[in-house]
Order: C-alpha cells, then sequence, then structure tokens
C-alpha cells in the first residue's frame, strides 16, 4: 500500500528553516489530563500503563487533540520512563505520587548489571507509532520521542521524582564513573529506541532534557549534553527518502543555547524563561527554535492569551524556522477551551505577520 502523502507538513518545513504560510503550533502533553475524552479513556484502560501499554489505548489518545483543534503535529502517547522499565527497574504509578521504581539503581551492583534492554521488550511503543501513523493518513506529521541519557538517569537513581537530586548527584560527584557507565548504557538504549520508532513511522523526533537544568554549568556539558550528542549522532537522519528532523529540549537550559545548537540537533527547544528574539539573534540560521510560552498564561483568559501569543511570537520575529509551543508540558487543570483560543490566535497572527512583510 502506497504511503498517503502528507497535507500538512508545515511543523516539518519549519524545523527545516523553509518559508511556511504561518507559525504550526503543537502542545508538549498535549493529550492528557486537561481533556475529559483523554481521562475516559484512561479510565477504560484501567490504569496509566494499561493506557501506555495498549497500542490501541495509545493510538486513541494521541488523536484526541486533533479531532479539538487544527495542531500541526501528533506526538506518540507515551512515557519517558519506558526505557528504564525496560531494562527491568520495575515501573509503577502509585495513585496521586507519579512514578516510581521498585528496583533504582543505587549500588556498584546495580549499575554492573545495567544492560540495553532487547528492543522488543518495547515492542508495544513501536505497535503504536505505526498504528498512529495509519490512522493519521498524512493529516499531520507523528513526532516520537525519549527522555534524554541524564532525565532518565535521574529516574532510575533516584527511584522517583526528586525536589533536590540529592541521590543522583551524590552518585555523579562521589562516583562519576558509574555515572558515566549508566549514561553510555542510556544513550545506546536511547538511540536504538528512537531509531525504532523511526522505523516505525515516526517523522521526527525529540528528546526531552527536562532535568538537565538540574546540573551545574561544566557538569551539564559533561553528564547530560555529551550524552545527548552520542544519541544525535546515531539517529536515522533520512527515512524513505525524507528527512527526519531532531529537536532537544532542556528545560532550565536557555543559559546554553549555544552548545545546545551545536549538539547536532535540527531545532531547539525553550522554556519560558528565555527571549525568543535574543535566541533567535544568537544562534542564526543554525537551528530552528520552538517554544515558548508559559503554560500558566493558559490560565489568564481569552484575552491574555490572546496577548501572550502575540507577544511570543512578535518576539520571534517574522521569517523561518519557529514552531510554536508551550516552554513545558501542559497542565492537567487548564481549561481545553483556552487551547481553542492559543491555537486559534497562533495560526491567525502568523498569517497576519507574514502579510505584513
Amino acid at each position: 500500500m502506497s504511503e498517503p502523502t502528507l497535507r500538512n507538513d508545515v511543523f516539518l518545513r519549519a524545523l527545516a528553516r523553509q518559508a511556511t504560510d504561518y507559525t504550526p503550533v503543537w502542545l508538549m502533553r498535549q493529550a492528557g489530563r486537561y481533556l475529559p475524552e483523554y481521562n475516559a479513556t484512561r479510565a477504560r484502560a484501567g490504569s496509566f500503563l494499561g493506557l501506555a501499554k495498549n497500542p490501541d489505548y495509545a493510538t486513541e489518545v494521541t488523536l484526541q487533540p486533533l479531532e479539538r483543534y487544527p495542531l500541526d503535529a501528533a506526538i506518540l502517547f507515551s512515557d519517558i520512563l519506558t526505557v528504564p522499565d525496560a531494562m527491568g527497574l520495575g515501573l509503577g504509578f502509585a495513585v496521586g505520587e507519579g512514578p516510581r521504581f521498585a528496583r533504582p539503581l543505587r549500588t556498584e551492583d546495580d549499575v554492573a548489571r545495567l544492560a540495553v534492554p532487547d528492543m522488543a521488550e518495547l515492542g508495544y511503543v513501536f505497535a503504536a507509532v505505526a498504528q498512529i501513523r495509519r490512522e493519521l493518513h498524512g493529516r499531520v506529521p507523528l513526532i516520537g520521542f525519549s527522555g534524554s541519557p541524564w532525565t532518565l538517569a535521574c529516574y532510575m537513581v533516584e527511584g522517583a521524582g526528586s525536589s533536590d537530586y540529592r541521590t543522583v548527584k551524590t552518585m555523579m560527584y562521589s562516583r562519576p564513573d558509574l555515572m558515566h557507565r549508566i549514561l553510555a548504557i542510556n544513550a545506546e538504549a536511547v538511540a536504538q529506541y528512537l531509531n525504532a520508532q523511526i522505523e516505525a513511522g515516526a517523522q521526527a523526533v525529540m528528546i526531552f532534557d527536562s532535568w538537565g537544568g538540574v546540573l551545574a554549568d561544566g557538569l551539564f556539558q559533561r553528564f547530560s549534553l555529551h550524552y545527548t550528542r552520542l544519541v544525535l549522532d546515531r539517529l536515522t537522519r533520512e527515512r524513505d527518502g525524507h528527512k527526519v528532523p531532531s529537536i532537544v529540549f532542556t528545560k532550565g537550559g536557555g543559559i546554553w543555547l549555544e552548545d545546545i545548537a551545536a549538539s547536532g540537533c535540527d531545532a531547539v527547544g525553550l522554556d519560558w524563561t528565555v527571549n525568543l528574539g535574543a535566541a533567535r539573534a544568537a544562534v542564526g540560521g543554525r537551528v530552528a527554535l520552538q517554544g515558548n510560552l508559559d503554560p500558566m498564561a493558559l490560565f489568564g483568559g481569552p484575552e491574555a492569551i490572546r496577548a501572550e501569543v502575540i507577544r511570543t511570537l512578535d518576539s520571534f520575529g517574522s521569517g523561518p524556522g519557529h514552531v510554536f509551543n508551550l516552554g513545558h508540558g501542559i497542565s492537567q487543570f487548564t481549561p481545553p477551551e483556552a487551547v481553542a483560543v492559543l491555537v486559534e490566535t497562533v495560526h491567525e497572527h502568523s498569517r497576519r505577520q507574514r502579510k505584513a512583510n
């Protein structure tokens, strides 16, 4: 069966820094708990893992925001912790507590036993990617993703989320040899994982370095960015004659913008603390930029949302190379109608920008 023609390629063209009629928009965590239909599907699935590990459910929730809003990309519904789960660390989700590993990496023996997982253990993810691509039928591109080696390591060593990263940083400072072993294994696993998503049909990939910003300058480059570079170096860059672009997002990483832009990625995701115009001037035409509205702006009401969207678009200015997004994932408490205002304003104002130039 021939591949359907991609009917909306504005997102991919923006990542390639090509001219577009308007600025494309998608949202981190766009398939999530702010949508009542997502909550209904999750209830049917019985649990978060029941949702994420079932390709039918994962496909259903991936497509839900596209039925509500004219978004310019879909992103695979999954979780960044699927890779360490496949490594045997025993992922679970306690109600009200978030993810937790039954067997975190705490000792030298724990780290010695760690290995790159067999990608067959993650077959449910690749089945979901293939199914989503089929059901999109060329409507918009599909983004695959993974956590960065460092961000995965934070969860794998801490055993859960953390407020101070004391356990993982203790290992980093006292036994950097152990930390480097974890990160090297994670980099190989993430590269294989993303390439398998690309093989299954992902048309772009994103690396979420959610906790890179907790590192000191110098240590970020050694323990986070170096291993993200290793992943990028291994990525499949073209499939079926089409370029497969990569996005790197480091929350709190604005001070390392130029380092990240030189990592080999096609686009840098920015949180809301970064001035888009200054970022664009700093990296020139080397990479596209993605971002960067404060997710809390979506609680300000329609006029405030419009004003902040326009301010963000005007900060970047006219010209190619911008994908509109939030500066982090959308809050579960966001009113769904607020997202409609955001998407409509991005499309309308960015079209006006282009007509004025």
